[in-house]
């Protein structure tokens, strides 16, 4: 074929998700990819020689992802609960324990509290703080797969503390005033930094944010495991745009797309020739900085994101203890904070800023195979993952010397995990067959590489609010699913997309529902 109703450019999860909404409307959609396989950062993969295992190599967890979505699509994805939300290590009056928080919360969980702090005054605000953050989830979730409602009308029936908590004071004020314990102000505040550079007390709101969008997803804001790894939310994803008779090009990298009357020309080169087709509408499931180069802007690096993040695979004969003491099963199994207490985090950002490595490193761990051990293989009795996601490492820091920078960067990742052990994590890390550890890391840069994301943001950018300001134009389709470009026949379709970012397919259905009113 010459003529596509639509041809969505980028396989990632979004991409697949405006092509299987589309082609189940009827449409004859072409999905161009360039890389040798579809997924983008949601995929599963064999990291090791040797060893069977298919990790999460980028994207780890799911949260936001609608369950509408899922039964629109009638997506065969199974995503399971984590046992413990996290554990945070810690050492108070020279001895070594930590916070407890169970997913459902119980008396365990308060009894952490109290044993860390002194009494139940942190739970209780704890507690508090997090019902009036439910009333917000609560409130936006649905409007997630809607048009945009605006400002005005989405802080209706929200508790007006929490409103100006998280929408109009820095989180950091709000955290601040809400607890005294530097390590809990921290636990709440690394919700607000996960893939973003900032101070808690950032003026922008960048954080506030990002805090949002970790806290929303389905009204609840859990972050589950998908059985068989991110690649089976992309094989989920897959399956339903093929059943629907979209096609799937792989290999094809888009260097142009020219808009025109009545759509857009998309140019793509396979490897040994050049192909152009025709489409009414094009969907650009890539970072809205590369779509402009794609429209013939040109790149512009005073405006390119900036990825802030070291993502750090392992595998391991065994879970290690901890010096706490605490069962690493339940340590591990949920998100295990390290180095993240409200000032270390603060220390971090600020060395940073300044262009030095944060020391310590600030991040946080946890293990997939505890909840899902279909994704190890055939392994021996005991081996588990470990993911590690840093905090406060811009790109910046790794452009003058990024090999000997992520090194030092990995080394002191490392220590910030040894650090709360009760032994170093070396003598459990397995071997590849040449006597390599098996270790992986990412830096932005190599992030950026592998996946197309300018400057290795994994929102593609700063995140907007998932509303439209009261003062914005919601004329056009595009407009009211916050999916606009300049242009008529495109739109976003990605995490860059107004209520994009992180795995939840939101860009890409919001993208068809756009589309799908201009028939």
């Amino acid at each position: 074929m010459t003529r596509y109703d639509a041809v969505v450019v980028g396989a990632g999860h979004n991409g697949l998700t405006a092509a299987a909404y589309l082609a189940r409307a009827g449409l004859s959609v072409l999905v161009l990819e360039r890389l040798d396989h579809v997924g983008g950062a949601a995929i599963s993969a064999q990291a090791f020689p040797g060893f069977p295992t298919r990790l999460s190599r980028y994207s780890y967890l799911v949260s936001l992802l609608p369950q509408q979505v899922m039964s629109d699509l009638g997506l065969d994805l199974d995503l399971v609960s984590r046992a413990t939300a996290s554990y945070s290590p810690t050492v108070r009056a020279g001895r070594a324990t930590g916070l407890l928080v169970e997913r459902s919360e119980g008396e365990a969980t308060r009894t952490s509290f109290r044993e860390l702090t002194g009494s139940d005054d942190e739970y209780d605000a704890w507690r508090a703080f997090y019902a009036g953050v439910a009333g917000l989830a609560e409130r936006v979730a649905p409007t997630l797969t809607e048009p945009l409602v605006t400002d005005l009308a989405m802080r209706e029936g929200v508790d007006p503390q929490v409103w100006a908590d998280v929408v109009e004071r820095p989180i950091g004020e709000a955290i601040g005033r809400r607890f005294r314990d530097d390590l809990v102000r921290g636990v709440v505040g690394t919700d607000a930094l996960i893939g973003t550079f900032a101070s808690l007390h950032d003026r922008s709101l960048v954080q506030n944010r990002c805090f949002l969008y970790h806290l929303i997803g389905n009204g609840t804001g859990e972050w589950r495991v998908p059985v068989g790894g991110m690649g089976a939310v992309t094989d989920a994803l897959a399956k339903a745009a093929l059943d629907a008779d979209a096609t799937i090009v792989t290999g094809a990298g888009v260097s142009a797309i020219r808009p025109g009357a009545g759509g857009a020309e998309v140019t793509w080169h396979d490897g040994a020739r050049e192909h152009t087709v025709e489409a009414t509408s094009v969907l650009a499931n890539v970072a809205p900085w590369v779509l402009r180069i794609l429209l013939g802007e040109g790149e512009d690096p005073t405006t390119k994101p900036q990825g802030a993040q070291l993502k750090i695979n392992l595998l391991l004969s065994r879970l290690p203890r901890l010096r706490s003491g605490v069962d690493p099963t339940v340590a591990f199994a949920g998100t295990l904070h390290l180095a993240e207490s409200a000032s270390e985090l603060e220390v971090g950002w600020a060395a940073a800023t300044r262009g030095e490595l944060p020391d310590p490193l600030p991040g946080e761990v946890y293990c997939h195979s505890l909840t899902d051990p279909s994704i190890l293989g055939d392994v021996p009795p005991g081996t588990h993952t470990l993911t590690y996601f840093g905090l406060h490492t811009p790109a910046t820091l790794f452009e003058k010397d990024p090999v000997a920078t992520k090194a030092e960067a990995v080394r002191r990742a490392i220590a910030s995990l040894d650090a709360v052990l009760a032994e170093p994590i070396d003598d459990v890390v397995l071997r590849d067959a040449s006597g390599a550890p098996c270790i992986e890391a990412k830096i932005p840069q190599e992030i950026e590489a592998d996946l197309a994301m300018p400057g290795g943001h994994i929102f593609h950018g700063d995140l907007d609010w998932p509303w439209a300001p009261h003062h914005t134009r919601l004329e056009s389709p595009a407009e009211r699913w916050g999916v606009q470009t300049d242009h008529e026949s495109v739109v976003l379709c990605g995490s860059g997309a107004r209520r994009g970012g992180a795995v939840s397919g939101l860009g890409g259905h919001n993208a068809a529902q756009a589309v799908l009113e201009t028939r």
